[in-house]
């Protein structure tokens, strides 16, 4: 039986103390709430401050930025998958990452093939900067629209 389906909240990515710093922020800032729209907004937890990057008004799904003496190691290809309605909205943020490549080369950008399988096709591209993982930022195009039995409350 299908309830009602579980939804992401949030992820905690921890970095090395003193990585945080005021310019550090205004770099994550820039970069996400510029490409993305996410507001980042400084927040107090747990005695530390952190950096919330809210992906709603209302914060009920965040990425928290926070420091710690074992901060994350991702070396490969860990991620969050972004979903985005339509193959053009990818192609506009990819353009927009690779412009911005230009002049900021730490950039990592990482364009796929589409992967076509019989009931759809993934257009994707990976993105990488300032943190440790990347964006997986997709459509998926199907054939037929899977039915959807469950509901969010």
């Amino acid at each position: 039986m299908v309830g009602v389906m579980m939804r992401f909240n949030h992820m905690e990515l921890t970095f090395a103390p003193g990585t945080l710093t005021p310019e550090f922020r205004d770099q994550v800032r820039a970069f996400y709430g510029g490409l993305f729209g996410w507001d980042c907004k400084d927040t107090e937890i747990l005695g530390q401050s952190g950096l919330l990057m809210m992906l709603d008004e209302r914060a009920t799904q965040f990425i928290l930025l926070a420091e710690n003496p074992n901060p994350i190691s991702s070396p490969g290809y860990d991620h969050l998958g972004l979903l985005q309605d339509t193959r053009e909205e990818v192609d506009a943020l990819c353009a927009r990452i690779a412009e911005m490549q230009k002049t900021e080369p730490d950039i990592k950008l990482k364009v796929y093939d589409d992967l076509v399988n019989p009931a759809s096709t993934v257009h994707a591209f990976y993105v990488k900067h300032l943190l440790p993982i990347w964006f997986d930022v997709q459509c998926i195009e199907y054939t037929a629209p899977p039915e959807r039995n469950w509901h969010y409350s």
